[in-house]
């Protein structure tokens, strides 16, 4: 039997990113909720975790976010939050429009803690953080993306799953994301 986490390794410094937006979808699609205080536990069992980074878009004006208590959770407990407003436009045909894209933050901090890691690992499935890995790799960062192929569509870009040192399905890490342990409410209670 293979090592699925051969990519691991305990005396490497490691930095995680999380495009929220995106796995929140992954996760939504393949119908399992996600225990973050599980995967931050499960991320630093497996090499001295430096930061975890999650990203997401918040609406100002909104008098109830759902995405407001699961950031401030988050936020005491571990993960560093990087969130900014959404953007409302008005398209073509007169039909509002908002925009929330996080890939230029997720990309400047992930190139700002290069030098001082060996391991990124990405939960996102956009194409466009294909540069951003050839660009770690070329400062010998190792890039791990963990995403998903079992939706349909795939929620991974081929491209980017190519070019990652090691693509990771997230249904592989289910046990350890599934928000099922019953002794463990403060973050339900936190989201509601």
């Amino acid at each position: 039997m293979t090592n699925k986490y051969y990519n691991f390794y305990a005396n490497e410094k490691m930095a995680v990113f999380i495009d929220g937006a995106n796995l929140y979808a992954a996760a939504k699609a393949l119908e399992f909720d996600i225990d973050y205080k599980n995967l931050l536990k499960w991320l630093s069992n497996r090499s001295r975790l430096v930061r975890a980074y999650y990203y997401t878009a918040l609406i100002d004006d909104q008098e109830y976010s759902p995405v407001k208590p699961l950031a401030d959770w988050l936020d005491y407990n571990g993960y560093t939050m990087v969130t900014k407003p959404v953007k409302e436009y008005t398209d073509a045909a007169g039909r509002k429009k908002i925009k929330s894209n996080m890939n230029i933050d997720l990309a400047v901090d992930a190139m700002e803690i290069a030098d001082q890691v060996d391991h990124i690992v990405l939960f996102s499935g956009d194409g466009d953080f294909k540069r951003l890995i050839q660009a770690l790799q070329r400062k010998s960062v190792r890039v791990t993306v963990i995403s998903t192929t079992e939706t349909q569509p795939s929620m991974i870009a081929d491209e980017l799953r190519r070019q990652s040192d090691l693509f990771m399905e997230l249904t592989e890490l289910e046990d350890v994301m599934q928000d099922n342990h019953d002794d463990d409410n403060e973050l339900r209670s936190a989201i509601g």
